[in-house]
């Protein structure tokens, strides 16, 4: 498990942090387009409400609960469900990474006070398995106070926003980048969505470390399953409904992954790229990672990955 999990994280990359305190007095309502970036809101003070398409109702947030986007959808916070909106680019129109800002809203009723931060990494790197992560994860305040570290770390986080300090801002960037790393793995521990449940599912957790670990290999569904230790029918219906797509098509980004890394950052020639991630035919190798990328593994190398990485809808 705890290779797996360092399978997820590692990647990352993790290259900035956008951060901002908001202190906001009912009725408010914030929208927010959807970011290249994971998002993070910890509700320090008061409450509100997160809505988002995906999910069947608001979620309520109090002192203490924290939300993450892992893959910084879109949605709407307030103080109460169905509250009128402004966008967030009126009131934040700079998000650039490391850059801190203060977010005041008057108005007539309670007091909410929140952190939020947006954390920039390279999408390119991202794993397959972090791409299937839910849009949304939430952590009460009886969850997080089960993790001192992460908890001590948000409570650092917040005191030393107001403290003034020398090296605030560096502190509480790295902060942001712990609380987000030390999120992640209490949702893999902890959490009940199905991938989630991949991750801890004794013999899909064995074959997605095969998958992430020795893509290399000539892989079959059989000897995957074989992997798994399950038939082929039961480990193919399995993976499908935890994963969220087929086992060789969760095999192919993995190796495409590896396939772009591979052509931004070194001089290898393509079919010893091909050769490094399972493929005996340059040419199918080639047709593969145009399918998965839209572009051929030169134009990849000559252009670099699009805003928002290959392979992200």
């Amino acid at each position: 498990m705890e290779d797996l999990l360092s399978e997820l994280l590692a990647p990352l990359r993790l290259q900035g942090v956008f951060h901002s305190r908001w202190s906001a007095r009912a009725p408010w309502g914030v929208a927010g387009e959807r970011e290249h970036c994971a998002l993070i809101h910890y509700v320090q003070e008061g409450a509100c409400t997160v809505e988002l398409p995906e999910l069947p109702e608001p979620v309520r947030l109090d002192a203490g609960d924290l939300v993450v986007f892992p893959h910084g959808t879109a949605h709407r916070l307030a103080d109460s469900p169905g509250r009128p909106t402004v966008p967030l680019a009126s009131l934040l129109p700079d998000r650039s990474p490391g850059a801190v800002r203060t977010v005041e809203i008057d108005g007539p009723g309670p007091a909410t006070t929140m952190l939020c931060g947006g954390l920039h990494y390279d999408d390119s790197a991202a794993a397959p398995l972090y791409r299937a992560l839910p849009p949304v994860l939430v952590f009460d305040r009886e969850m997080l106070e089960r993790q001192p570290l992460l908890s001590g770390t948000l409570d650092r986080l917040a005191g030393e926003w107001a403290g003034g300090e020398p090296g605030a801002v560096l502190v509480a960037l790295r902060a942001f980048e712990l609380v987000f790393v030390l999120a992640l793995r209490v949702a893999l521990a902890d959490l009940d969505t199905p991938v989630l449940q991949a991750l801890r599912h004794p013999g899909i957790s064995r074959a997605l470390l095969a998958v992430h670990t020795r893509f290399g290999e000539q892989w079959t569904l059989e000897s995957l399953a074989e992997e798994a230790g399950l038939s082929r029918s039961a480990f193919a219906a399995s993976f499908r409904e935890l994963v969220g797509e087929a086992p060789m098509r969760h095999l192919t980004a993995r190796r495409m992954q590896e396939a772009a890394r591979l052509l931004k950052e070194s001089t290898l020639a393509h079919g010893r790229i091909a050769e490094r991630v399972g493929y005996r035919s340059g040419v199918g190798f080639h047709l593969a990672f145009r399918q998965w990328c839209g572009m051929t593994p030169g134009e990849y190398r000559r252009l670099g990955p699009r805003r928002g990485g290959p392979g992200v809808a």
